[in-house]
Parts: C-alpha cells; sequence; structure tokens
C-alpha cells in the first residue's frame, strides 16, 4: 500500500480552513446601526418595519423607508415572532445553531468531494501510462561485483533486441522475458538498472505491488497500459520487481483478490505471446519465489530464460568489500580476504549495511579507520551473523 500523501492532506485542510474563514468574515461584517428595543418597538407598531432576522442575541431588522440595516438587543420573547407576523413583517430565524450547520455542511460537502475526486484520480492514474521512461540509470556494470556471465548473456540479450532484422536473418528470435531468482538482496533490482545503461535502452521500472488494486480489473488495464508505453519506446526493457506478487499460480476457485491476480496473469500472458506478438520489448522479472509462479506464465515463449542470483561466493565478496569501501578506509590490521571469508552466506545488500554502519561507527569515534571492532558491533547493529573465527584468526 502506498503511503499516504501528507502534503495532500494539510493543502486540503488549509482550502477548508479558508473558505469556512471567508464564510465567517463575511458573515460577521455587519454595518448595522444599533437602535434600542423600545425604538424597534416603535417602529414595528407604526408598521415602518419589513424585514427581521431574529438571531440569538440580537434584531437585525430593516425599516421600509430605506434599505440600512439597523439592529437592537434580543428580548428573547416567544411570542416576539407571532407579533411580527401579525405586522406582516417578513421574519426570518438565524441562530447560531444553523449556523454551524451550514459551516459544518461546506466542511462535509468538500471532504466528500474532495474524496470522490482523489479516488477518480486514483482510478483514471494509469488512464494515459503513468509510468515513467528511464533512458538512463545512476548505475552500471561496475557498480555490480561480480556476475560477469551473467552480465555477458544479458547484454547479448539486448543486443538482438536492439538489432532484431540482423539477428532474424541468422534465424534467431529476439528473446521476450528473462527471470532472475534469487534471495532478497543479491542485487537483481540494481542488475536490471545497470543493464539499461550499459546496453542504452530505454527503461519502465515497476514492481508487482503497482497492479494490485481494490478495483476489479483495473490490475489487468494497467498491464495493458504498461505494455502500451513500452511498445511506443521500443526497444524497451520492463522490470517487475517482486514479480511473485501478480504472478502466482491462478486459483479458479479463490475469492475477489484471486479472480483480480487471475485477469492479470491473463493480461501478461496476452501482452507477451498472444495474438498480438509484441516485439522491440524484452521483461526482466525479480523473485523471490520462482516455485509460486505460473507455470503458463513462466514457460518459453514468455520467459525464455531463468537466472538464479545466489549470495556472493568468496570471489565476488572481496569485489564487494572494495566496491563498498571505495570511498572508505579499512584499517591496516584487516586483512580483505580473511574478511570475505567471515562475511560467507551474508547478501550483497547484507555486506554493504555492514560496512556503512561500521563507516558511521568509526566516524562518531572520530576515526577515519574502519576496526575489526567496528565491524564486529556493526554486525551485532545490523542483525547479520559473520563468523567472528575467521575474521580475529
Amino acid at each position: 500500500m502506498k503511503k499516504i500523501n501528507y502534503k495532500i492532506l494539510i493543502i486540503g485542510f488549509l482550502i477548508i480552513f479558508f473558505v469556512v474563514g471567508i464564510f465567517f468574515v463575511v458573515t460577521n461584517n455587519d454595518d448595522s446601526e444599533y437602535v434600542s428595543y423600545k425604538n424597534f418597538n416603535e417602529f414595528v407598531t407604526k408598521d415602518e418595519v419589513k424585514f427581521v432576522s431574529i438571531e440569538d442575541e440580537k434584531l437585525i431588522f430593516m425599516k421600509k423607508d430605506d434599505n440600512k440595516k439597523y439592529y437592537t438587543n434580543n428580548p428573547d420573547n416567544e411570542n416576539l415572532k407571532e407579533k411580527l407576523l401579525l405586522k406582516d413583517i417578513d421574519v426570518k430565524t438565524n441562530s447560531g445553531v444553523e449556523t454551524l450547520e451550514f459551516v459544518f455542511d461546506i466542511i462535509f460537502y468538500l471532504i466528500f468531494f474532495g474524496m470522490v475526486g482523489f479516488g477518480a484520480y486514483k482510478l483514471f492514474s494509469f488512464s494515459n501510462g503513468n509510468f515513467e521512461v528511464i533512458k538512463k540509470t545512476n548505475v552500471n556494470f561496475d557498480d555490480i561485483a561480480g556476475m560477469d556471465e551473467l552480465k555477458k548473456e544479458m547484454s547479448k540479450a539486448v543486443d538482438i533486441l536492439k538489432n532484431k532484422k540482423a539477428y532474424e536473418e541468422k534465424g534467431i528470435r529476439p528473446i521476450k522475458g528473462i527471470i532472475l531468482e534469487g534471495n532478497p538482496g543479491n542485487g537483481k533490482t540494481l542488475f536490471a538498472k545497470a543493464l539499461a545503461t550499459e546496453t542504452d535502452v530505454k527503461f519502465i521500472a515497476t514492481k508487482g505491488a503497482d497492479f494490485q488494486s481494490a478495483m476489479m480489473s483495473m490490475g489487468a488495464r494497467k498491464i495493458k497500459m504498461l505494455f502500451k508505453k513500452a511498445r511506443k519506446n521500443s526497444p524497451c526493457i520492463i522490470f517487475i520487481d517482486e514479480f511473485d506478487g501478480i504472478g502466482e499460480r491462478r486459483n479458479y476457485a479463490g475469492t475477489g483478490v484471486d479472480k483480480e491476480n487471475n485477469r492479470i496473469i491473463t493480461a501478461m500472458l496476452n501482452e507477451m505471446d498472444g495474438f498480438t506478438t509484441t516485439s522491440g520489448i524484452l521483461v526482466i522479472a525479480a523473485t523471490n519465489s520462482y516455485a509460486s509462479l505460473d507455470p503458463a506464465l513462466i514457460r518459453p515463449g514468455r520467459f525464455d530464460l531463468k537466472y538464479n542470483i545466489p549470495n556472493p561466493d568468496y570471489n565476488t565478496r572481496v569485489k564487494l568489500i572494495d566496491l563498498y569501501t571505495k570511498n572508505k578506509k579499512l584499517d591496516e590490521k584487516i586483512d580483505k580476504a580473511k574478511l570475505s571469508e567471515a562475511f560467507e552466506n551474508l547478501s550483497c545488500s547484507s555486506i554493504e549495511a555492514i560496512i556503512n554502519e561500521a563507516s558511521m561507527i568509526a566516524s562518531m569515534q572520530n576515526s577515519d579507520n574502519i576496526t575489526i571492532e567496528n565491524i564486529i558491533i556493526s554486525a551485532q547493529k545490523t542483525n547479520c551473523r559473520i563468523n567472528l573465527k575467521k575474521i580475529m584468526r
């Protein structure tokens, strides 16, 4: 679920208070002249009054011979209104309660129509393909340690996408989809961003939650708008993170949520390998749970290739340490080889978090160098298990 946009809420409340404030300024802008109740009663007796507004604390009235407003004290007499009506005077009752009711009505309608408008905006926000097309990201392959073979193969897949005709002459069709599977924090999203930069291809980044909606059929509609936008910007890479959020096996006997998920999957099937084949688009999907995906969705012809991105091996961990300490200084006593062994079974993001926190600890100690003690404390604070025997030996 997306976070509430507090700026919109604040602006909305400011508008409400502004409208209410204007109302009170207008209603309290009283330029009437005071008249004693005795004189008012004489005007009524002489049939000189044409209009009276009965307020809580005062009577506002107008005489027949002019259009000026006057006011006097309200005697709070139960027979006053009848007396005025018998004189054929136009009488209006305007209590403070009625004024408050009017104000609350204004607030209610402002909030109500504001919510309706906001709901309509959210409902149709994808009508124009509200997906950002990125030409360049701030990440390249130098920011990713290891995965050398994957970099080559993925670059080749994008080259086929960009030079479709040249490869078709060789009998090679473009790859439609690639799935990246692996534990969280090992760079699947980062790799897709780097691929877009390295291959100079337009890039649309989404996630499974972007297609989930309380409105039926909206998720399928968003899928169609996504591919429509990608076709306009082909060759284009569509990256879908948390793909298992929309690609889980279809449940035909499920709830409304399951039926909506079925519609999303059907839309994906049609877009990737339906009667109107999509060309010039490469879909890269990242998931932590490949086994939960719908078989029809991940079959060859839709997602042709699958790559597993495991936790980094020893050599990759050494490269990660070099990468994450590029602008930091390690203490001379720290052996990067031993540190890499201590980081065994950790994900890329866990290693980065440990080194970053260790750097912060060193900074708080007014030190420019990251020590072994800083790393041990950092691992405890980030809840990452490291092999202390290997780092201390």
